[in-house]
C-alpha cells in the first residue's frame, strides 16, 4: 500500500471525501503561533498543504507571500475556490522533493506523517535545503504508535530528535497543550531553527 501514495492516490481520498486528517479550519496550535507573527513580508510555505486552512488563515491576516504545495491538484482547486485572489503562480501542483526555493517559515501540518516512514530523513534534509538561514519549521507532529501500512504513519518524539537534530536547534518539541479535542495528547508542537 505505501507504494502507492502517489498523486492518484490522495486525489481519490479528497474526490472520496476519505480526508480524516481534515478538520476544516486552521488547528488551534497553528492559529495561535501565526498570531504572534509581526512581519507579513515573510515567506512560507505549506508543504502537503491539503486544503491548506493555514495559507486561508494567513491569507485573511494579510500574510501575502505565502506559498503551498500538493501532489494533487484537487485541494488546490479548493483553496482557490475559498480565496479567488489568491495568486495561481503561488499553488504548487507538485513534489514537494522537487520543489526549488527558499523560505522563511514552513509550516508542518499532517504532511510529515502522510510520508513513508522511510522518506523521512529526505524529508528532514529538504527541508533544511528550503529554509534560509535561520529559517523556522514549524507545526504539528504526531505523537501516535508508527504503523507501517498506511497514513497517519505516527512516531515518537525520541525519533524526532535523533533526525532533526544534526540540521537543527530544536528550540519546542512538546506535547501541544492547545490541540482540538479528539487530537490532545496525541501532538507534539514543533519550533526548529536551521542551523
Amino acid at each position: 500500500m505505501i507504494e502507492s501514495l502517489n498523486e492518484n492516490y490522495w486525489t481519490q481520498r479528497y474526490e472520496n471525501n476519505q480526508v480524516g486528517w481534515d478538520i476544516g479550519h486552521v488547528s488551534t496550535p497553528i492559529k495561535d503561533y501565526i498570531d504572534q507573527l509581526t512581519d507579513n513580508d515573510i515567506k512560507i510555505l505549506i508543504p502537503g498543504a491539503g486544503n491548506a486552512y493555514e495559507a486561508e488563515y494567513l491569507w485573511n491576516q494579510g500574510f501575502k507571500n505565502v506559498w503551498v504545495i500538493d501532489l494533487s491538484k484537487t485541494p488546490l482547486q479548493n483553496l482557490r475556490s475559498r480565496i479567488p485572489d489568491f495568486p495561481a503562480s503561488q499553488l504548487i501542483h507538485g513534489n514537494f522533493f522537487e520543489h526549488h526555493s527558499q523560505y522563511d517559515l514552513i509550516i508542518e501540518q499532517t504532511f510529515f506523517c502522510a510520508l513513508n516512514p522511510i522518506m523521512r530523513t529526505d524529508y528532514v534534509t529538504k527541508m533544511q535545503e528550503l529554509l534560509v538561514e535561520g529559517g523556522k519549521l514549524i507545526g504539528l507532529m504526531f505523537k501516535i504508535p508508527l504503523n507501517t501500512t498506511h497514513p497517519p504513519f505516527g512516531g515518537k518524539e525520541e525519533e524526532y530528535r535523533s533526525i532533526f537534530s544534526p540540521y537543527f536547534k530544536i528550540e519546542i518539541m512538546e506535547e501541544a497543550y492547545n490541540s482540538i479535542p479528539p487530537r490532545m495528547g496525541n501532538e507534539l508542537f514543533v519550533k526548529m531553527i536551521k542551523i
